[in-house]
């Protein structure tokens, strides 16, 4: 079950979707502490577990953060080696002034934009699709 690996077709299809809900990045030294709770993602780095949770999640557990954001998903499927969309779409944020960290799923790229960039983030992401190139 391969992805689509054609950068024009990758960006002409990606068909943004914004996920309901806040999202927040926190850093845990234990995974105990999330209590049972399962995160949309994680990342185990040197200086301890990063957890993306709903931020309903993180209030509930205690646990802090200093980012709020919203959760963008693409919903071509691209294939893990697909080379250019992530900077085709960067790009196209950064101009716009819109941070974003991006996690690769296995059938998706997942964007998190800070909360109130969403719309922005959104309409950027429509026009750079509605505008590529068919090879």
């Amino acid at each position: 079950m391969a992805g689509e690996t054609a950068l024009s077709t990758l960006i002409r299809n990606m068909s943004p979707q914004l996920n309901p809900g806040q999202y927040v990045f926190c850093t845990l030294i234990d995974a105990a502490r999330l209590e049972g709770c399962v995160p949309i993602g994680s990342f185990r780095e040197r200086e301890g577990l990063t957890v993306i949770l709903e931020r309903g999640d993180a209030d509930r557990l205690g646990l802090t953060y200093d980012y709020t954001a919203a959760w963008i998903t693409l919903d071509v499927h691209s294939s893990l080696s697909a080379v250019g969309l992530t900077a085709a779409f960067a790009g196209a944020l950064a101009q716009a002034g819109v941070s974003c960290n991006v996690v690769a799923g296995y059938f998706h790229d997942h964007l998190f934009v800070a909360s109130a960039d969403a719309e922005r983030a959104l309409s950027t992401l429509r026009a750079l699709a509605a505008n590529a190139h068919t090879e």
